[in-house]
């Protein structure tokens, strides 16, 4: 009878944290693979706004990618990222709270990848100079609104619906598959990130120096990359 207590006993200890173990989901709460995800999910809407937003006042069907491969559009990525890690926990506040918080973020994230980019390719994406209330061309008092009920949207409705999606993806393969998207994601950034740098390159008149940037030259020429990128402007 002590035996068995005994060795009933002992098995009691272990079962409590593979219970844990098995009930932790790989992306509870706001931790690194909840970002990712949230991450990718943005740069898929975000395409996807952009795209109805140019057929809706264009009457035109473009491109609106921000990278080479895939329908993403990594500005609104990093930005709902960052208004997740900044307003989610404002999500019971007052909406104007939300709304004020999200334009605010919004409008400064805008400027400060419409200046990175200037200063590390020598092109823009958008320019504002002809709107009114308007930074640097940058960003404007309008889009910067458009950001507030995007970012109240995002923060009341959209995020939490998200959240709970994410977190239905199994246990098994979740951790896999986030760092299978992770490595796409960062060789589709690289790529177009070099791709654009050796646009301007050649613009400026600078011939290949290696192997490398040969292939860049006839992979990715200046007729492919204005089809990917239609709206970007060349800073003289």
């Amino acid at each position: 009878m002590r035996g068995k207590k005994a060795t009933a006993a002992s098995k009691e200890p272990n079962s409590a944290p593979e219970a844990l173990l098995q009930n932790k989901h790989f992306a509870a709460g706001v931790n690194f693979y909840k970002l990712v995800w949230v991450f990718i999910i943005g740069c898929v809407l975000g395409f996807v706004i952009e795209e109805a937003w140019c057929l809706l006042t264009k009457h035109v069907w473009e491109s609106r990618k921000g990278l080479i491969y895939g329908p993403f559009s990594q500005v609104y990525g990093f930005g709902a990222v960052l208004m997740t890690l900044a307003l989610h926990r404002l999500a019971k506040y007052r909406d104007i709270i939300v709304f004020a918080g999200s334009a605010l973020i919004g409008g400064a994230f805008e400027f400060i990848c419409s200046v990175v980019q200037e200063y590390v390719f020598g092109t823009v994406s958008w320019d504002y100079s002809d709107r009114p209330f308007h930074l640097g061309g940058r960003t404007n008092l309008l889009y910067m609104f458009f950001w507030g009920v995007l970012g109240l949207l995002f923060i009341k409705e959209i995020y939490p619906r998200m959240s709970r999606l994410i977190e239905r993806i199994p246990n098994k393969w979740g951790v896999a598959v986030t760092w299978v998207l992770i490595i796409f994601l960062a060789f589709d950034m690289f790529i177009s990130s070099v791709a654009v740098a050796r646009q301007s390159a050649r613009r400026a008149g600078r011939p290949a120096r290696n192997g490398f940037e040969e292939f860049l030259d006839n992979t990715y020429t200046d007729d492919y990359l204005h089809k990917i990128y239609p709206n970007m402007i060349v800073v003289e």
